[in-house]
């Protein structure tokens, strides 16, 4: 019999060292490598069954050896969509969220300089940054050995100056995730209606008030709330994500399986969702439930119904039948694009086909325990969750009213929170607490103060410390990534463009200055040195760590080197020195490797910012004719 791509691309697997036992490191390297080659060329059947090869040919090491299958699910799933659903940025605002895209409610810089909203840090909702790409999460993936959040003071002002209400709305958002961890569902849903019924267009009350339902087992009304918001924000990936919670918690896997890969093709790092997507593939492929899988369901499919049936050991040492696995038409049916309903409100389709997607994929066994026991309690909670599209707005009991689509409601539901009044813009909240001129790159600190970049790294190079709350900025110091805070260079740029402008013009005077070489050039009084001669350095002293950094920044990468003299402070004569590799030390020191050039005579001696300098004309050798 002719062998499945899957089959030819289990062929190509190392065998197992030994003979017994576990695959080594280096098959599972291989398989690794492996998915990574099927993702980009959308070769779904052929990384399910690899995915299969890892995990019958060994012990399974955990859902995140699936991650490479996710990514070739979501990408597939994207294309089946079409053009047009891709992930987009929310309403443009002055002070907008760069994962969720509301307004910017306790903000909080990460080390790359974006800023996200306190709660997407908290719930932890993506792994990397939306903008850039970088992680947010340490290497555990957790945040729980991370530094703690804290608020960015001087965006935190602004917020609470320009959008006191917003900041007051968001304040009340904390305190009801409160309730909920806590368990408080009743008092949540209490709290949520009554701020429902003094403004019902803010969306995520509905998402507290969703939550608040699910742990009180009312899954009807949690699923209608969620259906509203997805109505009004139908690129909101966490909604899709909520929903799918909700369904796989009723016991509708298979739908929630497509709600969280709509979640993910919306934002690719959603966390929470490419972690349940692996938590479901892992059980569905584990070697357990594929016997299950095979044992019931193999010899029902017309498809393969005249080829052999294995099991056990045999699965391990005969690939090209593992796809007699019922998830070989994983692509055709778990990826069938979700429906335009869910575009708007969860069409009654896609919550009805629930039953049969279930049976054709063995996917409603991979639920542990579903909270609705009995086949008739399963069966009326889906006849329930089966709607018609229809908004929702709140009643006085807090329930849920229908209400039908295109009618508009009290207000409209864009998230939008209007521009900043111009009376309100003021330079003062933009300048550096400690050259008290306008931020020039600023940059925000782990304990969330913002100084100009220049200013904080001369701070550091005295004590590796908050100048203002004196925290410890070691980790900072060593890390040496300084990144700037767009979200505050992008509100200077559009509010103080003239202050701006003449911020730039002096720190461009500065510069030149530093760049001179034959006026105020900086001197390093060590040593002897030498033209064509290596000079090895360490740098500690702070005085020479701003004086290397500034050769650096000007590009000019030379200084000048003296030896001491009593009289004079340094020597008459010396020699250039052309920097050719600095290693930062992680305490801030620095061991720069240098080469002698240009010898030189001093004219003017001089001091800046603690260093010496000097005004010098360069020595030339008398030529012999």
């Amino acid at each position: 019999a002719a062998s499945s791509p899957a089959a030819t691309v289990g062929s190509e697997l190392p065998p197992e060292p030994g003979g017994s036992g576990g695959p080594g490191e280096g098959a599972d390297e291989e398989r690794e490598l492996l998915l990574a080659r099927l993702v980009p060329a959308s070769r779904l059947k052929e990384a399910v069954g690899a995915s299969l090869a890892s995990l019958c040919l060994g012990p399974l090491g955990g859902a995140q050896r699936l991650g490479t299958l996710v990514d070739c699910l979501v990408l597939n799933y994207r294309l089946r969509q079409g053009p047009g659903r891709g992930r987009e940025r929310g309403v443009e605002g002055p002070l907008r969220c760069c994962g969720c895209g509301r307004f910017l409610g306790e903000p909080v810089t990460v080390p790359c300089g974006h800023t996200y909203c306190r709660r997407c840090l908290r719930r932890e909702l993506r792994a990397r940054c939306r903008r850039c790409r970088d992680w947010l999460l340490p290497a555990g993936g957790t945040s729980t050995a991370a530094a703690p959040l804290r608020t960015s003071v001087v965006l935190n002002r602004l917020a609470e100056k320009w959008f006191p209400g917003e900041c007051e709305r968001a304040r009340a958002g904390t305190r009801l995730e409160e309730l909920l961890a806590h368990g408080r569902f009743r008092e949540a849903l209490g709290a949520v209606n009554q701020a429902l019924r003094a403004d019902s267009s803010d969306l995520m009350l509905r998402i507290y008030r969703a939550e608040s339902y699910v742990g009180l087992q009312e899954y009807k009304t949690a699923i209608e709330d969620l259906n509203f918001v997805i109505s009004k924000m139908p690129n909101w990936p966490e909604v899709y994500f909520q929903k799918g919670k909700v369904l796989q918690d009723s016991g509708f896997v298979g739908d929630a399986l497509q709600l969280f890969l709509q979640c993910l093709a919306l934002d690719e790092d959603f966390l929470p969702a490419k972690l349940e997507v692996e938590k479901i593939l892992c059980d569905v492929l584990s070697p357990e439930k594929l016997g299950e899988s095979l044992k019931e369901s193999a010899w029902n499919s017309p498809h393969i119904r005249n080829k052999p049936f294995i099991l056990g050991s045999e699965v391990t040492a005969s690939y090209s039948n593992l796809q007699l696995c019922p998830l070989q038409s994983l692509g055709s049916d778990v990826l069938e694009p979700v429906s335009g309903g869910l575009n708007r409100a969860q069409s009654a389709h896609a919550l009805n086909s629930t039953k049969d997607l279930a049976k054709e994929d063995g996917l409603k066994r991979v639920s542990s325990e579903p909270l609705l026991s009995g086949q008739g309690k399963g069966a009326l909670l889906k006849r329930k969750l089966s709607f018609s599209e229809q908004d929702t707005v709140v009643c006085e009991d807090g329930r849920n009213k229908h209400k039908k689509q295109g009618e508009s409601t009290k207000r409209d539901l864009t998230l939008a929170f209007g521009t900043v009044p111009g009376d309100l813009i003021d330079v003062s909240d933009f300048e550096c607490s400690l050259c008290m001129r306008l931020f020039f790159e600023p940059v925000t600190t782990p304990c969330g103060h913002t100084f100009c970049k220049g200013c904080l790294e001369r701070c550091l190079d005295h004590a590796p410390q908050c100048p203002l709350c004196k925290e410890s900025l070691k980790e900072y110091l060593a890390s040496r990534k300084y990144s700037i805070t767009e979200l505050l260079e992008e509100l200077i740029v559009k509010y103080l463009s003239d202050e701006l402008f003449e911020r730039k013009r002096i720190h461009a005077e500065e510069t030149a200055e530093h760049s001179n070489l034959t006026k105020n050039v900086p001197m390093f009084v060590c040593t002897m040195a030498y033209p064509t001669v290596p000079c090895p350095l360490h740098v500690f002293e702070p005085r020479y760590r701003l004086m290397i950094r500034r050769s650096m920044e000007t590009g000019t990468k030379q200084f000048g080197m003296c030896i001491s003299d009593s009289q004079n402070g340094f020597a008459d004569y010396g020699c250039m020195l052309q920097i050719r590799n600095v290693h930062f030390l992680p305490d801030g020191r620095s061991v720069v490797d240098t080469i002698g050039g240009k010898r030189f005579r001093v004219l003017r001696r001089g001091m800046k910012d603690g260093y010496c300098t000097a005004d010098i004309e360069y020595l030339e050798d008398v030529k012999v004719s």
